[in-house]
Protein backbone atom coordinates (compact mmCIF):
# COMPACT_ATOMS: atom_id res chain seq x y z
CA UNK A 1 0.00 0.00 0.00
CA UNK A 2 0.88 3.50 -0.52
CA UNK A 3 0.40 6.34 1.54
CA UNK A 4 1.40 9.95 1.87
CA UNK A 5 0.90 11.71 5.35
CA UNK A 6 0.80 15.34 5.31
CA UNK A 7 3.38 15.91 2.65
CA UNK A 8 4.56 19.55 2.25
CA UNK A 9 7.14 20.73 -0.63
CA UNK A 10 8.67 23.59 -1.61
CA UNK A 11 10.80 24.64 -4.75
CA UNK A 12 12.35 28.17 -3.75
CA UNK A 13 9.32 30.00 -2.33
CA UNK A 14 6.96 28.02 -4.19
CA UNK A 15 4.76 25.93 -2.18
CA UNK A 16 4.35 23.41 -4.51
CA UNK A 17 2.55 20.17 -2.27
CA UNK A 18 0.90 21.54 0.57
CA UNK A 19 -0.15 18.97 3.66
CA UNK A 20 -1.29 16.27 0.90
CA UNK A 21 -2.59 13.12 2.19
CA UNK A 22 -3.95 10.30 0.50
CA UNK A 23 -3.21 5.88 0.35
CA UNK A 24 -3.37 3.70 -2.44
CA UNK A 25 -4.37 0.24 -1.61
CA UNK A 26 -2.23 -2.77 -3.35
CA UNK A 27 -4.26 -3.54 -6.50
CA UNK A 28 -6.17 -0.76 -7.52
CA UNK A 29 -5.56 2.29 -9.10
CA UNK A 30 -5.62 6.04 -7.93
CA UNK A 31 -6.22 8.93 -10.49
CA UNK A 32 -4.47 12.35 -9.35
CA UNK A 33 -6.67 15.19 -11.24
CA UNK A 34 -6.34 18.83 -11.16
CA UNK A 35 -5.33 22.05 -13.23
CA UNK A 36 -1.54 22.22 -14.69
CA UNK A 37 0.09 23.90 -11.85
CA UNK A 38 -1.70 21.68 -8.85
CA UNK A 39 1.21 19.59 -8.11
CA UNK A 40 0.03 16.12 -9.64
CA UNK A 41 3.53 14.99 -11.35
CA UNK A 42 5.08 16.06 -8.54
CA UNK A 43 3.46 13.66 -6.62
CA UNK A 44 5.13 10.62 -9.11
CA UNK A 45 8.41 12.64 -8.66
CA UNK A 46 8.10 12.19 -4.52
CA UNK A 47 7.35 8.63 -4.56
CA UNK A 48 10.02 7.71 -7.05
CA UNK A 49 12.39 9.56 -4.65
CA UNK A 50 13.80 11.81 -7.25
CA UNK A 51 12.93 14.56 -4.61
CA UNK A 52 12.73 14.56 -1.04
CA UNK A 53 9.57 16.50 0.58
CA UNK A 54 9.80 19.10 3.29
CA UNK A 55 7.10 17.84 5.41
CA UNK A 56 5.33 14.54 6.17
CA UNK A 57 5.88 10.75 5.25
CA UNK A 58 5.46 8.40 1.80
CA UNK A 59 4.81 4.92 2.93
CA UNK A 60 5.42 1.77 0.82
CA UNK A 61 4.06 -0.78 2.32
CA UNK A 62 4.85 0.80 6.09
CA UNK A 63 8.26 1.89 5.04
CA UNK A 64 8.64 5.63 5.29
CA UNK A 65 10.72 6.07 1.67
CA UNK A 66 11.97 9.53 2.89
CA UNK A 67 14.04 8.61 5.15
CA UNK A 68 15.69 5.55 3.72
CA UNK A 69 19.43 5.74 2.26
CA UNK A 70 19.71 6.08 -1.68
CA UNK A 71 20.90 2.20 -1.55
CA UNK A 72 17.13 1.18 -0.12
CA UNK A 73 15.96 3.43 -2.45
CA UNK A 74 17.33 1.99 -5.67
CA UNK A 75 15.68 -1.33 -4.28
CA UNK A 76 12.41 0.40 -3.56
CA UNK A 77 12.69 1.93 -7.34
CA UNK A 78 12.87 -1.44 -8.87
CA UNK A 79 9.16 -2.36 -7.62
CA UNK A 80 7.65 0.34 -10.30
CA UNK A 81 7.31 1.01 -13.37
CA UNK A 82 6.92 4.86 -14.86
CA UNK A 83 5.19 5.43 -18.06
CA UNK A 84 6.57 8.65 -18.39
CA UNK A 85 4.53 11.58 -20.73
CA UNK A 86 4.37 11.40 -24.40
CA UNK A 87 6.33 7.89 -23.65
CA UNK A 88 9.75 9.09 -23.76
CA UNK A 89 10.86 6.00 -25.78
CA UNK A 90 14.57 6.72 -26.95
CA UNK A 91 14.62 7.93 -30.70
CA UNK A 92 18.17 6.00 -31.28
CA UNK A 93 16.91 2.53 -30.19
CA UNK A 94 14.48 0.07 -31.97
CA UNK A 95 11.22 -0.72 -30.22
CA UNK A 96 13.08 -4.03 -29.33
CA UNK A 97 16.14 -2.38 -27.39
CA UNK A 98 13.73 0.31 -25.40
CA UNK A 99 11.62 -2.53 -23.75
CA UNK A 100 15.12 -4.16 -23.17
CA UNK A 101 17.17 -1.44 -22.44
CA UNK A 102 16.79 -1.98 -18.44
CA UNK A 103 17.21 -5.85 -18.87
CA UNK A 104 20.22 -5.56 -20.55
CA UNK A 105 21.79 -2.49 -18.37
CA UNK A 106 21.04 -3.87 -15.08
CA UNK A 107 20.47 -7.86 -15.11
CA UNK A 108 22.43 -10.63 -16.13
CA UNK A 109 20.41 -12.49 -19.28
CA UNK A 110 21.21 -13.53 -22.39
CA UNK A 111 20.21 -11.56 -25.82
CA UNK A 112 17.63 -15.02 -26.20
CA UNK A 113 16.36 -14.25 -23.13
CA UNK A 114 15.98 -10.48 -23.16
CA UNK A 115 14.38 -10.84 -27.08
CA UNK A 116 11.61 -13.36 -25.36
CA UNK A 117 11.02 -11.41 -22.19
CA UNK A 118 10.42 -8.25 -24.94
CA UNK A 119 8.19 -9.96 -27.18
CA UNK A 120 6.07 -11.42 -24.38
CA UNK A 121 5.65 -7.99 -23.05
CA UNK A 122 4.89 -6.39 -26.63
CA UNK A 123 1.68 -9.47 -26.80
CA UNK A 124 0.83 -7.78 -23.01
CA UNK A 125 0.33 -4.61 -24.26
CA UNK A 126 -1.12 -5.74 -27.65
CA UNK A 127 1.14 -5.06 -29.81
CA UNK A 128 2.71 -7.64 -32.56
CA UNK A 129 5.82 -8.91 -31.40
CA UNK A 130 7.13 -8.38 -34.87
CA UNK A 131 7.68 -4.79 -34.59
CA UNK A 132 10.59 -5.93 -32.11
CA UNK A 133 12.88 -3.91 -34.94
CA UNK A 134 11.09 -0.94 -36.09
CA UNK A 135 12.10 2.51 -35.01
CA UNK A 136 10.14 4.61 -32.77
CA UNK A 137 8.95 7.13 -35.78
CA UNK A 138 7.85 4.12 -37.93
CA UNK A 139 5.05 3.91 -34.86
CA UNK A 140 1.93 5.97 -34.38
CA UNK A 141 1.57 8.12 -31.61
CA UNK A 142 -0.80 5.32 -29.58
CA UNK A 143 1.82 2.26 -30.60
CA UNK A 144 4.89 3.98 -29.21
CA UNK A 145 2.82 4.88 -25.66
CA UNK A 146 2.13 0.94 -25.76
CA UNK A 147 5.96 0.90 -26.05
CA UNK A 148 6.45 2.45 -23.17
CA UNK A 149 4.16 0.54 -21.08
CA UNK A 150 5.70 -2.99 -22.43
CA UNK A 151 8.91 -1.10 -21.09
CA UNK A 152 8.32 -0.11 -17.78
CA UNK A 153 6.68 -4.06 -17.27
CA UNK A 154 9.53 -5.58 -18.69
CA UNK A 155 12.39 -3.72 -16.41
CA UNK A 156 11.21 -5.29 -13.38
CA UNK A 157 8.09 -7.00 -13.71
CA UNK A 158 6.98 -4.42 -11.14
CA UNK A 159 4.15 -4.52 -8.61
CA UNK A 160 3.74 -0.43 -9.22
CA UNK A 161 2.88 1.03 -12.61
CA UNK A 162 3.08 5.08 -12.50
CA UNK A 163 1.27 6.98 -15.29
CA UNK A 164 2.46 10.42 -16.21
CA UNK A 165 -0.23 12.10 -18.41
CA UNK A 166 -0.40 8.76 -20.51
CA UNK A 167 -3.44 9.55 -23.01
CA UNK A 168 -1.84 13.53 -23.84
CA UNK A 169 -1.66 14.11 -27.41
CA UNK A 170 -3.46 10.96 -29.13
CA UNK A 171 -6.26 10.63 -30.97
CA UNK A 172 -9.42 9.26 -28.81
CA UNK A 173 -9.50 5.33 -30.31
CA UNK A 174 -5.41 5.24 -29.62
CA UNK A 175 -6.22 6.84 -25.74
CA UNK A 176 -9.08 4.50 -25.63
CA UNK A 177 -6.80 1.91 -25.76
CA UNK A 178 -4.21 2.85 -23.53
CA UNK A 179 -7.01 3.45 -20.96
CA UNK A 180 -8.24 -0.40 -21.83
CA UNK A 181 -4.69 -1.19 -21.51
CA UNK A 182 -4.54 0.55 -18.16
CA UNK A 183 -7.80 -1.19 -16.62
CA UNK A 184 -6.43 -4.48 -17.88
CA UNK A 185 -3.05 -4.18 -15.77
CA UNK A 186 -4.95 -4.04 -13.06
CA UNK A 187 -8.01 -6.56 -13.31
CA UNK A 188 -5.93 -9.15 -14.64
CA UNK A 189 -2.21 -8.91 -13.27
CA UNK A 190 -3.26 -6.73 -9.99
CA UNK A 191 -1.02 -3.65 -10.86
CA UNK A 192 -0.83 -1.37 -7.99
CA UNK A 193 -1.09 2.09 -9.84
CA UNK A 194 -1.06 5.84 -9.65
CA UNK A 195 -2.07 7.68 -12.97
CA UNK A 196 -1.86 11.73 -13.68
CA UNK A 197 -3.90 12.78 -15.54
CA UNK A 198 -5.98 16.32 -16.66
CA UNK A 199 -8.35 14.27 -18.59
CA UNK A 200 -11.61 13.46 -16.93
CA UNK A 201 -13.40 11.02 -18.47
CA UNK A 202 -10.12 8.92 -18.47
CA UNK A 203 -9.63 9.37 -14.59
CA UNK A 204 -14.12 8.12 -14.12
CA UNK A 205 -12.79 4.99 -16.33
CA UNK A 206 -9.81 4.09 -15.20
CA UNK A 207 -10.22 4.66 -11.60
CA UNK A 208 -10.55 3.53 -7.69
CA UNK A 209 -10.13 6.46 -6.53
CA UNK A 210 -9.91 10.02 -7.15
CA UNK A 211 -8.08 12.90 -5.38
CA UNK A 212 -8.25 16.02 -7.28
CA UNK A 213 -5.57 18.66 -5.92
CA UNK A 214 -5.73 22.38 -6.40
CA UNK A 215 -2.89 25.22 -6.04
CA UNK A 216 -0.74 21.91 -4.19
CA UNK A 217 -4.05 21.36 -1.36
CA UNK A 218 -6.42 17.91 -1.66
CA UNK A 219 -9.81 19.64 -2.59
CA UNK A 220 -11.60 15.82 -3.22
CA UNK A 221 -10.71 12.41 -2.08
CA UNK A 222 -12.91 9.96 -3.13
CA UNK A 223 -14.64 7.52 -5.46
CA UNK A 224 -15.57 8.51 -8.84
CA UNK A 225 -19.51 8.96 -7.92
CA UNK A 226 -18.64 11.25 -5.16
CA UNK A 227 -16.93 13.46 -7.24
CA UNK A 228 -19.41 13.32 -9.75
CA UNK A 229 -22.04 14.39 -6.96
CA UNK A 230 -19.91 17.28 -4.90
CA UNK A 231 -21.59 20.53 -4.84
CA UNK A 232 -18.04 21.99 -3.89
CA UNK A 233 -17.93 25.12 -5.97
CA UNK A 234 -14.36 24.49 -7.17
CA UNK A 235 -15.23 21.07 -8.20
CA UNK A 236 -18.58 21.80 -9.87
CA UNK A 237 -16.37 24.83 -12.01
CA UNK A 238 -13.65 22.07 -12.47
CA UNK A 239 -15.86 19.56 -13.83
CA UNK A 240 -18.59 21.93 -15.74
CA UNK A 241 -16.63 21.32 -19.27
CA UNK A 242 -16.41 18.06 -18.86
CA UNK A 243 -20.34 17.69 -18.38
CA UNK A 244 -21.23 20.16 -20.82
CA UNK A 245 -19.03 18.14 -23.56
CA UNK A 246 -21.19 14.89 -22.34
CA UNK A 247 -24.74 16.48 -22.38
CA UNK A 248 -23.55 18.06 -25.92
CA UNK A 249 -23.15 14.24 -26.97
CA UNK A 250 -25.99 13.00 -25.44
CA UNK A 251 -28.24 15.20 -26.79
CA UNK A 252 -26.68 15.13 -30.30
CA UNK A 253 -27.10 11.04 -29.75
CA UNK A 254 -30.74 11.81 -29.03
CA UNK A 255 -31.75 13.99 -32.00
CA UNK A 256 -30.44 11.23 -34.19
CA UNK A 257 -31.93 8.66 -32.73
CA UNK A 258 -28.68 6.75 -30.87
CA UNK A 259 -28.04 5.45 -28.27
CA UNK A 260 -25.61 6.53 -25.31
CA UNK A 261 -23.98 4.35 -23.07
CA UNK A 262 -24.74 6.49 -20.17
CA UNK A 263 -25.98 10.11 -19.24
CA UNK A 264 -24.35 12.66 -18.15
CA UNK A 265 -26.07 12.92 -14.30
CA UNK A 266 -24.99 9.00 -13.74
CA UNK A 267 -21.51 9.28 -14.55
CA UNK A 268 -19.49 7.64 -11.94
CA UNK A 269 -22.16 6.30 -10.27
CA UNK A 270 -21.55 2.92 -10.43
CA UNK A 271 -18.85 0.31 -9.72
CA UNK A 272 -16.03 2.67 -8.64
CA UNK A 273 -13.67 -0.14 -10.34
Amino acid sequence: MIVFQNVDYWIGENHILRDVSFGVPAGETKVILGPSGSGKSTILRLLLGLARPDGGVILLDGEDITRVPESRLQELRRRMGMVFQQGALFDSMTVGENVGYSLLEHADHSEEAVEASVRAHLEIVGLDPELIDRMPDQLSGGMQRRVAIARALAAQEPEILLYDEPTTGLDPQSAERITDLIVQLRDEQRKTSIMVTHDIADAFKVANRITVLNEGRVVFEGVPSDLVASEDPFLVDFLAPFRKSMSFAWRKLETNGGVAAARPDTLGGGDPR
